[in-house]
């Protein structure tokens, strides 16, 4: 965090796309600021190559002024600049490549269309200065043209809100009502105006407060914090879509469980993912208590999260003891039981990303199936690790099988030092063992020589439980290394399988 005068401002924006966007807003009479989230970055010393600007008609004369602008920062760009105007929303985007071709003065295209796609470089926003009012049962605004001030108080929150004065009179002045530069020095989190009608009018803006405090670090101010409290019932007139993008978002972060936790504090969990929100419980019985499987689930989250970027991994650690309520057992011998839990996890990862329309494709399947099985290295760590039982993991899992040992190691959360000593200690050798059949090709090795369309031929069969129990056989087999995965002594085996099943030899 860094704070400049107007200035050292005018300096940072010393650069060819912010002169030329003061050209173009100078020539039309217009005034121009740089907002949102690249004034904040700015300040918090980032890089962004998103600019967002807001264009006001001083006396209403010009109609959608943002365009009009991109409009004539395109012109000034020629080759290389890319117009997209949206007529109906009065915003429009320019993409500045980032090798431009030259400075020519073509045409753009004045509809709802991009003139071509642009290399990577910059884009920059525009929109016409405006106020919103909201019904209650829409996130969609009414919109009418408005002041700087209009459209600064529409704004989610006030570090969001500072605004830089491009035209060249005033270039490089902040304009910032609402205190924003003090609360990024403070690290807080706080709307422009009253957060009830802020979060009411908009409720998505509920997920992406908490997004913003999880990924600065940031405090909720406790007046905003409390109206999230108070509207989080309004999350339901938000898509499945937009709560997804900002629960992906959360995940991205570095440390997501702070995110989670926030949610959950402010009584948005239990409405966007109830099944996460049921962890958050300890049962105690005959003086004997379960963990906090909700904590427990978020330690987890973090610990991937510190060796992995990928989403769908986050998603699997996020979701991997999801079954834990439905399994809970209470036994007088063992005490609290959570049996076959990840297996009811798995079961309920399609349920959860269809509801959130989040993928389905191989990417649910992954969770799903990282979901399954992640007792499984557990287990082998628990005990003699052996070769067999290592071929059956790799086996099992397949081209997952680094992904599902991150997060199984993630998953050793134990207070117990020696216990997780041991766990670690162990998780070595599974590893030495699973490079071992990876060097050896374990795809070759552990699929049987012999497959279901031979075994229906030889034995007179169509698909049926037969043809699947004699492929398991085999695959048994050659697991638990009893045979060599070799024709001929494979073919012996299924023979006397065969025999003993009453399958005779055609």
């Amino acid at each position: 965090m860094k704070e400049y005068t107007d200035e050292e401002l005018a300096q940072i924006l010393d650069q060819d796309i912010f002169h030329k966007i003061s050209d173009a807003a100078d020539e039309l009479g217009l005034e121009c600021y740089v907002v949102g989230g690249y004034v904040r970055d700015i300040f918090l010393e980032r890089p962004s190559d998103d600019i967002d600007c807001v264009v006001v008609s001083p006396d209403k004369s010009v109609k959608s002024p943002g365009i009009e602008v991109a409009k004539l920062l395109k012109k000034k760009f020629g080759r290389g600049a890319y117009l997209s105007v949206f007529k109906n929303f009065g915003t429009a985007q320019v993409k500045i490549s980032a090798h431009r071709k030259s400075q020519s003065s073509d045409e753009c295209t004045d509809d709802d269309t991009q003139t071509e796609a642009s290399e990577a470089g910059i884009e920059v926003e525009f929109v016409g200065a405006r106020k919103e009012s909201y019904q209650r049962d829409s996130r969609k605004p009414i919109v009418e043209d408005g002041t700087l001030e209009d459209d600064q108080n529409r704004r989610d929150f006030t570090i969001n809100a500072m605004a830089i004065c491009l035209n060249k009179h005033r270039f490089g002045e902040l304009v910032d009502p609402f205190g924003g530069l003090d609360d990024l020095w403070d690290g807080v989190i706080r709307t422009p105006l009253d957060p009830d009608i802020t979060f009411s009018d908009d409720p998505l803006r509920m997920l992406r407060c908490v997004r913003f405090a999880t990924r600065l670090n940031f405090y909720i101010d406790d007046e905003t914090f409390s109206a999230l409290e108070r509207n989080a019932g309004r999350i339901k007139i938000i898509s499945a879509e937009r709560i997804n993008e900002e629960l992906n978002k959360i995940l991205l972060t570095k440390h997501p469980s702070k995110g989670f936790v926030d949610l959950q504090r402010c009584g948005l969990l239990p409405l966007v993912l109830p099944e996460l929100a049921a962890m958050d419980m300890v049962e105690e019985r005959n003086g004997k208590a379960h963990k906090n499987n909700f904590y427990h689930t978020l330690e987890v989250l973090d610990n991937v999260a510190g060796v992995s970027e990928g989403l769908f991994l986050r998603w699997a650690a996020l979701l991997h003891d999801i079954g834990k309520p439905r399994s809970k057992r209470w036994d007088n011998q063992q005490g609290w039981t959570f049996h076959s839990h990840d297996h009811i996890g798995a079961k309920m990862v399609p349920k959860i990303f269809n509801r959130l329309k989040l993928p389905q494709d191989h990417k649910m399947k992954y969770v799903q199936l990282l979901v399954d099985m992640h007792m499984r290295p557990i287990a082998i760590a628990d005990s003699e690790v052996t070769d067999s039982a290592v071929r059956r993991l790799v086996n099992d899992a397949g081209d997952y099988i680094d992904d599902l040992m991150i997060l199984c190691e993630a998953d050793i959360t134990s207070k117990n030092r020696v216990r997780k000593q041991h766990f670690r200690e162990n998780y070595v050798l599974v590893r030495e063992k699973i490079e071992d059949l990876k060097q050896r090709d374990y795809k070759r090795l552990l699929q049987p020589c012999i497959d279901g369309n031979e075994i229906m031929k030889m034995f007179g069969l169509k698909p049926s439980r037969e043809v699947g129990e004699l492929k398991q056989y085999l695959k048994e087999a050659v697991l638990d290394n009893c045979v060599e995965n070799e024709r001929e002594p494979l073919m012996q085996l299924l023979v006397g399988k065969a025999k003993e099943m009453g399958l005779q030899q055609q």
